[in-house]
């Protein structure tokens, strides 16, 4: 009974120290910076985009993320399938082996981010004081230069209150719902934060070759919209491709301050911000107060630019996706050619020419620049390279564009002809096929398909 009796405590002890294992255990700062280099520590924000990326968190004196810290925002958890689960977090480098820090400043999304990687049997620690570590300012943070370019529902609310949050020095500011076709046609705009206009991208480009308009065409629509350089301009979209479009368009254009906000208006619903149904028609301006464009260095118009541009050192990438880089597709109905400009370098992309879901999270918010960069080197592509983003017609090469602004890189560019212009004349080199038999690169992006927890009532 004695030997029996010793047994069962031995395995009771055991097995307390198993579970102790797994215990969501608090790291004090001293340990955190102790460890901030130590490859077998993986620090996590978990917070929203716009703080990871550099806008202050409430009572931070400083902006942005611990050093070297990657991303895992509680609300992917709503957009993760349970069979994808580990391999998603294992391209992020988050494995069972490491030691897990999580970060938060709302302990309810610190305690479910952890709780949910503990019991998955992940070693788990969590850092419970951002704060004071974010206004000490002997302790390292990161930021994106231009963090300010994306912006999440609830600043764009605080503009709307009257409010001037954080890089908002401004007084005058429209909100635009961004779809293809007019008023009566863009369903998109049927609901849509309240006071937003709708914005038709017919504005701004034109068929068959759907580059840019000339600039009096452009300078046009925009003061008929009461789009000024000096209001702040905030976008949106349902597909994000359009609203990053129009970004780009309108800092070639010369407005000095625009905002895209991060997601779509799902994101908005979700942040339990208000919707309305009627329609907006804004007021128009006389005076730009610029001449369009003012920045047309951005823009590599045609095939022959981008030839010259390549021969001078330009990296030409395309945003297309596998199947249309390989030439086994044009990607549209109206685009007969297959192949891609000679020298052309995939940069990742979506599963076809609608959509860029290399480039998103499984909330449907921009993914992390760093984690874009990492797969860019992978194919060569590197900050301080001439670059020129491309695809069909020009919506998709938007996405990359924006996230190296917001990083605040210099010498990039979007090919505005794209394929389509490319494909028009002969005489422009063309190939088929990936470089070397090269096998699709892994996008390391792969949360499965779910539906999002709560959608359907609050849609």
């Amino acid at each position: 009974m004695k030997i029996l009796t010793a047994l069962l405590a031995s395995s009771f002890a055991l097995a307390l120290t198993g579970c102790d294992d797994r215990t969501v255990k608090t790291i004090e700062t001293a340990e955190l910076i102790k460890n901030l280099n130590n490859p077998e520590y993986v620090i996590i924000d978990t917070r929203q985009d716009s703080l990871y990326n550099g806008f202050k968190d409430k009572n931070a004196t400083r902006g942005g993320h611990i050093k070297g810290a990657i991303q895992f925002t509680t609300e992917w958890l709503d957009g993760i399938a349970e069979d994808k689960f580990e391999s998603f977090a294992a391209g992020k480098g988050i494995n069972k082996q490491k030691t897990l820090v999580f970060y938060d400043t709302n302990p309810d999304n610190l305690e479910r981010v952890s709780a949910e990687f503990a019991a998955r049997g992940y070693k788990v620690r969590v850092f419970k004081d951002f704060l004071n570590y974010a206004n000490a300012n002997e302790n390292p943070l990161e930021l994106f230069p231009n963090f300010q370019y994306s912006v999440s529902p609830q600043w764009i609310y605080a503009v709307m209150q009257g409010e001037k949050p954080e890089t908002y020095n401004n007084h005058d500011f429209m909100v635009f719902e961004v779809s293809w076709g007019p008023l009566e046609k863009a369903k998109a705009y049927t609901q849509h934060i309240v006071g937003a206009y709708h914005f038709n991208t017919d504005w701004i480009e034109n068929d068959p070759m759907w580059n840019l308009s000339d600039p009096k065409t452009i300078e046009a629509n925009l003061l008929k919209n009461g789009i000024t350089k000096d209001k702040t301009i905030i976008l949106y979209s349902d597909n994000q491709l359009a609203a990053y479009r129009l970004f780009w368009t309108l800092k070639w254009a010369g407005v000095n301050d625009v905002r895209v906000l991060n997601g779509n208006l799902a994101t908005w619903v979700d942040a339990n911000l208000p919707t309305e149904t009627q329609v907006n028609i804004p007021k128009p301006e006389s005076q730009f107060g610029a001449v369009i464009p003012a920045n047309p260095q951005i823009d590599i118009s045609t095939p022959q630019q981008a030839i010259e541009a390549q021969s001078a050192g330009l990296k030409l990438i395309s945003n297309r996706s596998w199947d249309e880089y390989q030439g086994k597709i044009s990607g549209y109905d109206y685009i007969p050619g297959k192949g891609e400009p000679q020298g052309a370098i995939w940069g990742f992309a979506g599963t076809d020419s609608s959509n860029m879901a290399d480039y998103y999270d499984p909330d449907n918010t921009l993914r992390n620049p760093n984690e874009i960069f990492a797969l860019w080197e992978t194919q060569g592509i590197k900050q301080g390279d001439k670059l020129a983003f491309y695809c069909g017609t020009g919506w998709r090469a938007g996405v990359p564009w924006f996230i190296t602004q917001l990083a605040g890189w210099q010498d990039t560019y979007v090919y505005d002809g794209g394929w389509n212009m490319w494909q028009m004349d002969s005489k422009f080199p063309v190939q088929k096929g990936a470089p070397n038999n090269m096998s699709k690169p892994d996008a390391k992006n792969d949360f499965g398909k779910v539906m999002k927890k709560g959608a359907s009532c609050k849609s």
